[in-house]
């Protein structure tokens, strides 16, 4: 045995299992992206299901859960009156609380709550939207209101606070403030609204303004994402009007491509591969974007009506040369050639589960782990599924919360769940759930 030999062989003595657990500490994970790395976890549901490790009571939101450190993090609003009407062109009036709460990762147990006293007065008005970011020992959190908090994570004492509707003149959109915040550096950058102020970036540790920039018809649910494009760091946003690219740093436009889907709903966040963008939403909008060297966009193909994905609440996964999500029109899950945006097949087994039958903005959350796709459906159902461009094969599913949401008469589930820790933790407006996801073999 060689010395490098050696020095691995004691390294392996020494780096326990544990170490290959990962975090989830936004929106979509770690790299925002729906990539789930640990290893040591099922590759298939028994019928009998999986072991539910916890459950914990919770109030309404869309808000997916994030976790660090052995803590989740989870937000919620405690209206006073149930009375929802969930019309997509009406704004509710609701009055309540809405909370952040810190969860022990093992017991479900509460570890601290903060809470402040918000009025709704926007259509589906279950509760928040975001999902909270962590960022070391500081977390942030997004209402739908645009109650910007940032918090210890240790205690849940409030370091800064600012409702971004206020500070910046700007109606909330009407399906409330959605876009995560994304904190990278010494910023986090966030969706506000107003003239040259749809994005802001503010010091992650005060909430002080470094730099606003672009215009916009609405500044839509689209969250920000960081992108390569012609060698350099990007901060990508997309709103009613157009996807940008601008400078991390100073907020000055490098590139604008524009792309307006219907309602000013831009929500799922463009996906990034080489020199690629693919961007969809609602009302066949859809195109495959190709950078040149010099990072400069042109459309390298449209999508077609009943081809493509047109993505909404949940953003399709690209993995190699396919695209995988939830299609807003149809409500089906479908399998679409990067190359040409022609549709490889589709089905509502991952969606709705119900054949035949469209559903309007039917839903999966798909997340990713070494070749086999976790996919939580709007059903409350986790599936296990291996998908390719020919087809999928299930693998096994299990119901893990009610969907206890409607939406156009159905009942749905729309909050993304985190993976962290080998577990799954899903939320809907009664409970979170953790469910163990170790392999026999890894425990927990």
């Amino acid at each position: 045995m060689n010395l490098k030999q050696l020095t691995f062989a004691a390294l392996l003595c020494v780096v326990p299992y544990t170490a290959v657990a990962d975090d989830w500490p936004q929106w979509m994970g770690p790299g925002r992206n729906g990539i789930w790395s640990e290893a040591g976890v099922v590759t298939e549901i028994p019928e009998k299901g999986l072991p539910v490790v916890w459950r914990a009571e919770l109030s309404g939101g869309y808000s997916g859960p994030a976790v660090s450190a052995g803590r989740v993090f989870v937000t919620d609003f405690l209206a006073d009156d149930p009375k929802l009407t969930n019309d997509p062109g009406t704004r509710d009036v609701r009055k309540g609380v809405e909370r952040i709460h810190c969860l022990d990762l093992k017991t479900g147990k509460t570890i601290w709550k903060q809470e402040y006293p918000r009025a709704y007065k926007i259509s589906y008005a279950a509760g928040p939207r975001a999902t909270p970011t962590v960022d070391g020992d500081l977390v942030y959190a997004l209402g739908a209101e645009g109650d910007l908090l940032c918090l210890k994570v240790a205690s849940g004492e409030v370091v800064w606070k600012q409702n971004l509707a206020e500070t910046y003149q700007a109606e909330t959109p009407i399906w409330g403030h959605s876009a995560h915040p994304l904190v990278h550096g010494d910023l986090v950058y966030c969706l506000a609204g107003g003239k040259d102020h749809v994005v802001v970036a503010l010091n992650k540790l005060t909430g002080k303004e470094v730099w606003h920039a672009l215009s916009a018809a609405e500044i839509g649910y689209c969250p920000p994402t960081i992108a390569k494009i012609g060698g350099k760091d990007q901060l990508v946003i997309w709103h009613a009007d157009a996807v940008c690219g601008l400078d991390l740093q100073k907020g000055n436009t490098l590139w604008t491509h524009p792309l307006s889907p219907k309602y000013g709903m831009a929500i799922a966040a463009p996906q990034f591969q080489k020199n690629r963008m693919f961007a969809s939403g609602i009302g066949e909008v859809g195109e495959m974007v190709e950078f040149d060297a010099s990072g400069a966009p042109k459309t390298a193909w449209k999508g077609m009506i009943k081809q493509c994905v047109f993505s909404a609440n949940a953003t399709s996964l690209w993995i190699d040369d396919t695209l995988y999500g939830a299609d807003c029109g149809s409500g089906m899950f479908v399998a679409v050639d990067a190359k040409t945006g022609k549709r490889l097949w589709e089905t509502f087994d991952l969606t709705t589960g119900v054949a035949g039958r469209r559903a309007s903005h039917g839903t999966a959350f798909v997340v990713q782990n070494k070749g086999l796709s976790y996919v939580f459906a709007e059903t409350g159902e986790l599936v296990v599924a291996k998908l390719s461009p020919s087809g999928f094969e299930i693998k096994g599913r299990m119901k893990v919360v009610e969907p206890t949401g409607e939406c156009f008469g159905r009942p749905v589930v729309w909050s993304h769940p985190a993976f962290a820790e080998r577990s799954m933790i899903a939320r809907n407006d009664k409970e979170i759930v953790c469910i163990s996801l170790a392999a026999p073999t890894a425990g927990r």
